[in-house]
């Protein structure tokens, strides 16, 4: 691919349509160029979702499959309207209660957009985005922007710049640096072309308070969440996630968020260590011989763990501990900070000096659930 120099704007305080960076960004938009901005979420790689040669240099540049549908990022809630046609009045009280924020609806789309960006589907994925540069740069442009996450596929997704530059430097036209992000993971994906309506991806907009919005029988998981303890199973097959189906929702279908080295996930259904029971000194011993057999191979480990973890698992592996390479990840017990530091501390996992990653899970509900997708999707072994 041709290499060309991407710009950085770095951008500090209140911004609006009419800041130069933002237009200087926005100009490149609209010439067809890829901008990649911050949104509360992950950074996204934005093309304008009305033109098709825009829209195809995000697959060339991300090497995404052409059947994964794009987000189509919108300043106002009313111009929801202007790509989606049949909206449910619940749509409505949705955008009025979580927009601007982490949620994507999944509506009857109008024949107004690229069809790249749809995957040729009948249905659209749109969002507001809270970030203020997110939605100065969509004022700016007048037009819906799609935009996936600005990382190559499959790799962890970006939130900060410095993550979009090791996956995209040289690809783009340009980055809008804000600095970090406020979430860490994307945003909640609901399916509102079927009923009940449907997450297809989890994010900090959770089930329940979707379920708090429209009540509780109006909204459920996707059946693929088959793990997790509120899940029900549909009575149709909808938003299938199989190889030869076109998936409804990013993230459904493709491996995605995954490090440089393996990881190996650990569930134990969710409890916490500090029961002290017998199950979690069993779970220890079998996670202390899993890292001795590994040191003993001349395995070196990176450790993701939980703050609150630390001392109980330093106590229980003794001088097993000593031998990990011990990364924080933030609270259990506070699951925005562990969403928030994890795409950072997957992406620090560098090949020279460690072979293999190692992160217990989080009980799957609220945004554990969502982590807990992210880290599925990103492990290359899952261990119960």
């Amino acid at each position: 691919m041709k290499q060309m120099k991407t710009k950085r704007w770095q951008l500090h305080g209140l911004v609006s349509p009419d800041h130069p960076f933002i237009r200087e960004a926005g100009a490149l938009l609209l010439q067809g160029e890829l901008i990649a901005f911050p949104t509360e979420t992950v950074y996204g790689l934005g093309a304008i979702a009305d033109s098709g040669e825009a829209v195809q240099k995000i697959f060339n540049v991300k090497g995404r499959p052409a059947d994964n549908p794009l987000i189509v990022h919108l300043a106002e809630i009313e111009t929801v309207a202007t790509v989606a046609e049949d909206i449910p009045e619940e749509a409505w009280v949705l955008l009025e209660t979580f927009a601007p924020g982490p949620l994507t609806l999944i509506l009857k789309g109008k024949s107004v957009l690229s069809p790249l960006v749809t995957a040729g589907l009948p249905s659209v994925a749109v969002r507001i985005p809270a970030h203020p540069v997110a939605r100065s740069l969509i004022a700016s442009v007048k037009k819906p922007v799609a935009a996936p996450s600005a990382n190559r596929s499959g790799r962890p997704s970006p939130t900060r710049a410095e993550h979009v530059l090791q996956d995209l430097d040289g690809r783009i036209a340009g980055i809008l640096d804000a600095g970090p992000t406020g979430y860490g993971v994307e945003s909640t994906v609901l399916d509102m072309t079927v009923f009940p309506y449907t997450i297809l991806r989890p994010g900090a907009v959770t089930l329940s308070d979707l379920q708090g919005a429209l009540g509780e029988g109006r909204v459920r998981l996707h059946r693929s969440f088959d793990f997790a303890p509120t899940v029900q199973e549909p009575e149709r097959d909808e938003a299938k996630d199989t190889e030869d189906t076109v998936p409804r929702a990013p993230g459904m279908k493709y491996r995605h968020y995954a490090p440089d080295v393996p990881l190996t996930l650990w569930l134990f259904n969710g409890k916490t260590l500090d029961s002290g029971s017998y199950d979690v000194r069993t779970y220890l011993m079998r996670l202390k011989a899993a890292f001795q057999t590994m040191v003993a191979e001349g395995v070196r480990i990176s450790f993701l763990a939980y703050e609150e973890d630390l001392p109980i698992l330093k106590a229980a592996l003794g001088d097993t501990f000593k031998t990990l390479h011990v990364l924080n990840v933030g609270r259990r017990s506070h699951p925005e900070e562990v969403a928030r530091s994890l795409y950072d501390v997957l992406r620090s996992l560098d090949p020279e000096v460690t072979d293999r990653a190692v992160m217990l899970g989080l009980r799957e509900e609220g945004l554990g659930l969502a982590i807990m997708n992210r880290l599925r999707k990103a492990a290359s072994e899952v261990i119960a």
